[in-house]
């Protein structure tokens, strides 16, 4: 993968993670746990992205 598109990757998930936290309204617990997940989920990709974690197939 390149690193453009790695780099567009993760920008794609700070934009959703910044609309959520922005736009929508609710519970500070629940804002966490949304926060939590997007960033793990970003982890992931990184992982897979430079070879640490196998292929995530959707």
């Amino acid at each position: 993968m390149a690193y453009i598109q790695l780099l567009i990757n993760l920008v794609a998930f700070a934009a959703i993670l910044w609309a959520v936290n922005r736009f929508i309204p609710m519970n500070a617990t629940v804002k966490k746990v949304v926060n939590a997940i997007v960033i793990v989920i970003a982890i992931l990709f990184l992982l897979s992205a430079f070879g640490f974690f196998g292929p995530i197939v959707w």
